[in-house]
């Protein structure tokens, strides 16, 4: 994978961060130092402004509702403001001190996080080859044994006073070429369907789609070339089950891919990650920003 050169490319990372980092701090009422602004109120030498009030103004407001949430927003400001100056008063000084530690930790992990996030998004290879999706199915194959049963069916809910029944139920058991123009072409009249019968499916989404099977009945029904028809107050549901594979059974790669693409992304993104702090830490040195002193005897 490539890597960004941090004096070149980084210029725009840089930039963004740094309109992201003002744009952070141009919300907080402390670090306004024009008070000309007409503020709304006033706890000792902080002052809150309407911007940061009309954030939480819906555009249909009457003015009513708009006067009463102001003034609750303001009582409730100065609440918290005041108790903020009594703790700072109160509470002992290595609490205080061990909660300064705490906000300058999470204020540096917001920072640093945002910062290699975006550098991370423009970095990023999200193409994950059909090789390596291959060689890491092959070499974990024993951790994707299924934990529930999984079902390749076509599957069609008709209405209950549906007239072609028949007719339809032999296209869908049968499914050549001519059975499948004729089902699509009065799919319209369908309540569901689902004709992609090489895709593997759950079983509990099988019978979160057909009411009438559950856990006391799925053995009975979810069989390997079995077909079913099922009826309930919704419907009537035909069911032609093509494949199956059950608990414990080693998972088809096309139903794990997903899962085995977003774990390669991932560790793909902790080695940028590494190598990215790996990088900071050399430039760092080699322009004398970073030095680490000898022990004192």
């Amino acid at each position: 994978m490539h890597f960004l050169n941090l004096q070149t490319k980084g210029i725009r990372i840089y930039a963004a961060i740094a309109i992201l980092i003002a744009l952070l701090f141009s919300c907080n009422s402390f670090l306004k130092n024009d008070i000309n602004e007409n503020p709304l109120a006033r706890v000792g030498d902080t002052y809150l402004y309407w911007d940061e009030v009309e954030v939480v103004l819906g555009e249909n407001i009457t003015k009513e509702d708009s006067a009463s949430m102001v003034t609750n927003y303001i009582n409730n400001w100065a609440t918290k403001q005041i108790l903020l100056e009594k703790a700072k008063i109160n509470l002992p000084d290595e609490k205080i001190a061990e909660f300064e530690q705490l906000v300058s930790n999470y204020r540096t992990d917001l920072y640093t996080r945002a910062y290699k996030e975006a550098l991370i998004n423009q970095a990023e290879d999200t193409l994950i080859s059909q090789e390596e999706l291959n060689r890491f199915y092959d070499e974990e194959k024993e951790n994707f044994k299924l934990k529930e049963k999984i079902i390749k069916l076509r599957f069609i809910q008709l209405p209950l006073q549906f007239l072609n029944t028949k007719e339809v139920t032999e296209s869908l058991r049968r499914f050549n070429e001519e059975d499948i123009r004729y089902l699509d072409s009065i799919g319209v009249q369908f309540k569901k369907l689902n004709f992609n019968d090489s895709l593997w499916v759950s079983a509990s989404r099988v019978i979160e789609e057909i009411p009438p099977l559950n856990i006391d009945n799925e053995d009975r029904y979810l069989k390997k070339s079995q077909f079913f028809e099922l009826e309930d107050a919704m419907g009537v549901y035909l069911t032609k089950i093509n494949d199956v594979l059950g608990v414990n059974e080693i998972a088809p790669l096309s139903y794990v891919e997903p899962t085995i693409r977003q774990v390669l992304l991932n560790r793909r993104k902790l080695d940028y990650i590494r190598k990215l702090e790996t990088e900071i830490i050399d430039e760092a040195t080699k322009e004398k920003i970073f030095e680490v002193y000898d022990k004192q005897e």
